[in-house]
């Protein structure tokens, strides 16, 4: 049985993530800060009252999943605030930082040993990370710390190559979830699927590649 460890998985597009892998057969370890009743529903390990940001919650995951070999890593943890010019706050755009660019590269160090040829680690981005496709400014904190986690991202999946380890970034869209208010064009439930489906096409030769849930790649 395939095993998929989960970050952020309580709610939205993280819980979807480990509804639709534990319906498709894989050992599934959910990751979250706060426990939620819908996921407590689920036939899956949950590993709760995890701060991504905190060195001794990430022993704490590691210890508890041990040696088991992880199929593919989701970090999907994310941090959406709203700095816009005129009202930027430093702990807010290091808060973002944290969660957004930081937590991710951590996580995967952590598991790295559970990690083996085959392995997939998927990094869940933004387009709004990509600089070319700017086009409406805003948002500091969460661009600037997205356009950093690709940055990782991309250097993961020249550091891993030679251990047949692919990296994937990836933009979900805009999906409905409470960081944006429940506003947006599709679905939690349908974003997870189309990004499940692109871990799923995932090769080493667009490992490191940046790509839109849909398919379409994107520019940096």
């Amino acid at each position: 049985m395939k095993h998929v460890v989960i970050t952020g998985a309580n709610r939205g597009i993280g819980f979807q993530f480990a509804k639709q892998y534990s319906e498709a057969g894989y050992k599934v370890t959910a990751v979250c800060r706060n426990n939620s009743k819908q996921l407590t529903q689920l036939d899956v390990d949950i590993i709760e009252g995890i701060d991504v940001t905190k060195a001794a919650d990430l022993l704490r995951m590691k210890e508890t999943i041990g040696e088991q070999n992880v199929d593919v890593l989701v970090n999907n943890a994310g941090l959406l605030n709203n700095d816009e010019l005129g009202d930027i706050d430093g702990g807010s755009l290091r808060a973002q930082y944290e969660v957004n660019a930081i937590a991710p590269l951590r996580v995967t160090d952590a598991l790295l040993s559970n990690l083996s040829a085959g392995s997939k680690v998927a990094l869940i981005t933004s387009r709004m990370g990509s600089i070319s496709d700017n086009g409406s400014g805003g948002r500091y904190g969460y661009r600037m710390s997205k356009a950093a986690l690709n940055a990782a991202g991309k250097s993961l999946a020249l550091d891993l190559k030679d251990q047949e380890i692919a990296v994937a970034l990836l933009h979900p869209g805009f999906v409905k979830t409470d960081m944006v208010g429940n506003q947006g064009d599709i679905s939690a439930e349908e974003a997870a699927q189309r990004l499940i489906q692109r871990i799923d096409e995932l090769q080493l030769t667009d490992s490191g590649c940046f790509y839109h849930s849909n398919g379409e790649q994107l520019p940096w």
